[in-house]
């Protein structure tokens, strides 16, 4: 999903260590300049932008910081008793600051990503229609793969299913499409918010004795053999599916802003002084409605507020997440056109250049961690030592993914779901 229109070339060449075209998880697009034998003789390839590969590598992150503490089994079982200050601690600031503001960001450069492909079919001469079909398809074999194998929350599918409806609206014209985003919006806010009102008025109470046995017997299966995980993994389809139902709405306006962006090309030339203000003021509204919703998100999720609160709290934590996703793109980007920015984004961007590989190593090293697949210590550690552990080995995954992006073009899975999107076509060597 890349590949910036011929026009964007002058925009992004004052940008540092342009490297190819802009992707998001799953890149199909070259990364360096072709010669002049190709089909788009004569067309002068686009770079890659920098900043928006480590906005995906930041991204990255706070991905995996909310999909450990699920995979570890501290996700879901509220405040326990037995959980140290620090323990609380690091779960509250993760409720507060990652919990349902990263899955956004991603959804949002997907949008992006879309009208790069269109692009790059367009250049190509080849019709873009079959490519992202392909692609889906794809995206959704590789999830559903992931859901039952590593981890049922896999957002591969979600993407491949409500990526039809991207699809579907592709000629919309982006002032419509803008439209469109805020009602979807505006429709799944209202709906979360009679949901909200529906919980806080039931009592909730007597319900710990169910959960703790529902706890008991998740935490015996991911502590038992292979065969116990995959079918534990299968047993949370009907969950992840409920997900999806409360979710889907969100990530389609996600998605559709993110289209908006992309044939506007507002997350180029950044460093103007009208786009700095721009930047600016999103990030000071974002900040200023999203940081108050993520501590009430925090209050009923992790501690403080009872159970009845629980659900109305999280709604309310994921209607304002949008505007702290906003908040974190805005503020990056901005931080990005400064020399300490720059140099930050130089070291996040290779990780998200292969972020789909990345993705996929984060759910295979958690299952060997936390499941019967390995050390099988599920529910058995504290969220520090789970998110500091979480931090460590993404540390490590930018050292790896910066060697690799020095001597390839694309990560391992990134290479694979490129050929079946250019399924037919010959592809260069990396």
């Amino acid at each position: 999903m890349r590949h910036p229109e011929t026009s964007e070339t002058s925009e992004t060449s004052e940008t540092t260590e342009r490297i190819g075209y802009i992707g998001h998880i799953g890149s199909i697009g070259p990364v360096r300049p072709t010669s002049a034998a190709g089909p788009a003789a004569g067309m002068p390839r686009p770079h890659r932008i920098v900043e928006v590969d480590a906005l995906r590598g930041f991204a990255l992150c706070g991905i995996f910081l909310a999909n450990v503490l699920v995979m570890a089994g501290i996700e879901g079982r509220g405040d326990v008793p037995s959980a140290s200050g620090l323990d609380q601690a690091a779960h509250w600031l993760v409720m507060m600051l990652v919990q349902a503001k990263f899955y956004l960001l991603f959804s949002f450069l997907f949008g992006y990503s879309t009208t790069l492909q269109m692009d790059s079919a367009e250049r190509d001469g080849a019709p873009f229609a079959p490519r992202i079909l392909r692609r889906l398809l794809g995206l959704f074999v590789l999830g559903a793969l992931h859901a039952v194998l590593l981890y049922p929350g896999d957002i591969l599918t979600t993407y491949a299913v409500l990526g039809l409806v991207l699809f579907a609206a592709r000629t919309v014209d982006p002032a419509r499409m803008w439209r469109a985003a805020l009602r979807v919006y505006g429709a799944v806010a209202a709906l979360y918010l009679l949901l909200g009102a529906a919980v806080a008025l039931v009592d909730t109470g007597g319900g710990d004795e169910g959960l703790a046995a529902s706890t008991a017997e998740l935490a015996a299966a991911y502590r038992g053999g292979p065969a116990d995980v995959v079918r534990a993994n299968m047993d949370a389809w009907t969950d992840i599916l409920a997900g999806l139902l409360m979710m889907g709405g969100m990530v389609v306006a996600a998605f559709l802003a993110g289209f908006v962006a992309g044939r506007r090309r507002l997350l180029t030339g950044t460093g103007t002084p009208d786009r700095v203000a721009r930047l600016r003021r999103i990030c000071g509204w974002g900040l200023a409605v999203g940081l108050p919703g993520g501590v009430l998100m925090a209050a009923g999720t992790v501690g403080l507020l009872g159970a009845r609160w629980e659900i109305p709290m999280f709604i309310v934590g994921m209607l304002t997440a949008p505007a702290l996703s906003g908040a974190y793109a805005c503020g990056l980007l901005l931080w990005f056109t400064t020399p300490r920015g720059a140099r930050l984004a130089a070291r996040l961007a290779p990780a998200g250049r292969m972020a789909l590989t990345n993705y996929l190593v984060q759910s295979l090293v958690m299952a060997l961690v936390f499941t019967g697949y390995g050390a099988a210590l599920y529910g058995r550690v504290g969220a520090a030592a789970v998110l500091g552990g979480a931090l460590l080995f993404y540390g490590c995954q930018l050292l790896v993914s910066a060697r690799l992006m020095e001597r390839h073009r694309l990560g391992p899975v990134e290479r694979l779901l490129r050929t079946v999107t250019l399924w037919g076509r010959p592809t260069p060597r990396a």
